[in-house]
Formats: structure tokens, sequence, C-alpha cells
């Protein structure tokens, strides 16, 4: 069986929620879309996520939200953590925090989709090292889903592509987040993992990687710490939609999307 799976970068405030609402059951239904999955990292007034935003992008038909290093911006996303099954954060944080880096989803009458959430270290955060850990995780959900997406939140480029080669054929889909700019490097690898280096963000693109661009423009003249407004000129969505094999969990195909949204 084909599974089409459409994975949705970053998704930033308001403006990003308003790219669900307006674009993504027309996607869904144009595409043949089996599982949405989103970056949720910046829902929530450009940082972090709280339960009731959450709660909005599940109902515009969304089913699995991924976080980055911006999962503790909100105090209360405690409570997804702790309660929500959909909701992932990154896996490579020390035992004993809260939540789940990885799982699996399934909706009535399709195949199971695994999904696996994790931080790079390059300029990050000095998380535990995702490329010593990320085998025992695909090993585990290999027993319950034979296709497995990764979101790799990560700022390098080069650590997102050797993890791409690191993974390729041991997973379905591996997707960079974090950066804000979709990259025009969509590819099946030579082992069938789909791989794209950043998926890009939805939200306003007249700024600055979703933020008002006068405010970031006179952070960097200046390097006095300022606010920096989310940006709703010019919505875009952006992301991929990749075709997996439910059996082999190989990928045959990976396409970009982009998409004006008009208000």
């Amino acid at each position: 069986m084909k599974i089409n799976v459409l994975f949705l970068g970053d998704i930033v405030g308001q403006p990003g929620r308003d790219c669900l609402r307006g674009s993504l059951s027309s996607i869904v239904e144009s595409e043949g879309v089996s599982y949405v999955v989103v970056n949720g990292e910046n829902a929530a007034g450009g940082s972090g996520i709280t339960p009731g935003v959450a709660d909005e992008i599940f109902s515009y038909g969304v089913d699995a939200i991924t976080m980055g290093d911006h999962i503790w911006k909100q105090k209360d996303v405690i409570h997804l953590l702790n309660n929500e099954e959909r909701f992932f954060r990154p896996f490579n944080y020390p035992d004993g925090t809260s939540g789940s880096g990885f799982g699996v989803i399934q909706k009535e009458g399709l195949p199971c989709l695994g999904i696996i959430n994790i931080q790079g270290r390059t300029f990050m955060n000095p998380l535990e090292n995702p490329f010593n850990l990320i085998d025992g995780v695909v090993g585990m959900l290999k027993s319950e889903a034979s296709m497995i997406l990764v979101d790799f939140h990560a700022e390098a480029t080069s650590e997102k592509i050797a993890m791409g080669w690191y993974l390729d054929g041991k997973v379905s889909l591996v997707v960079g987040t974090h950066t804000h700019v979709q990259t025009a490097d969509e590819n099946v690898l030579e082992n069938g993992t789909g791989y794209i280096t950043d998926v890009g963000f939805c939200g306003g693109h007249g700024g600055v990687i979703g933020r008002e661009k006068e405010p970031v423009i006179k952070g960097f003249k200046t390097l006095a710490p300022s606010r920096f407004p989310v940006c709703a000129k010019d919505k875009k969505l952006h992301g991929i939609i990749a075709s997996l094999d439910s059996e082999s969990g190989v990928c045959t195909a990976i396409k970009r999307v982009s998409r004006s949204v008009n208000d």
C-alpha cells in the first residue's frame, strides 16, 4: 500500500496556524495524504507551544506534533509532555525528562507510522549524541512500524546531511527542521530513505524567518536585545510530501510543498 505523508515545517505563531487552517485540508484531499505531521516548536506566539495551541493544530487534521529547542518556552507544555501521545520532544534529552521523543501513531484502516524527534548538537544545546542513540530507537520502533519518519531539528547543514546518510535504509524519511529556510535538495537516497535538509516554515515570509524584519535588522546593527514580533506578511505553508511503501518502508518519491495563503 502506498502511504502519502505530509510533513510541514515549523509553525510560527498565529500566521503559521492560519496557514494550516487555510490550506491543510485542500492539500490532504488533492494529494491523497494519509498522515500529517508538523513541527510545532514556534506555534505559540513564535516560541514554544501551549495545550490550547496544540488542540487548535490537531483540530485542523494534524496527526502528530514534533518539537525542538524551544520545547520549554511555555511552562504549561508539561501537560502535553505528560498527557498527549501524539506530541513528541527531542528524544536525546537525558533520562527522566518529561515526555517522549518517539512513538507510533495509527489511524483506522491504515498501517502504523513511527515517529522519532531528535535534536542536533552543532551550534545547539549539548544534548546526548543523537548518532549514538538513534539505532536503538529505530530498533524498538521497527517491531511496531515498517514506516518511520525522523524529524532532525538541527542548525548545521552538514550534521543534517550526515544523519540522512547514516539513516539511509534504516528509516523511511529524514526531514530537517529549525532553520526555517526550505532547501531544494529533496531526494530519495541510495537505500530508499527520503531526505530534505530543511522543510522550511509555515507563517509570514515577509520578514526574517517568521519575524518582523525591522527589529531583527536593528538587533544585528546595535547588538542590543529586543523583541522580535511574529511576521504576518506573505503567509506561506512549507513542507514535503513523501510516498512510502507500507510493507517495506521504502520512500518511493518526495516533493516539496510551497503554498501561499490568502487571508
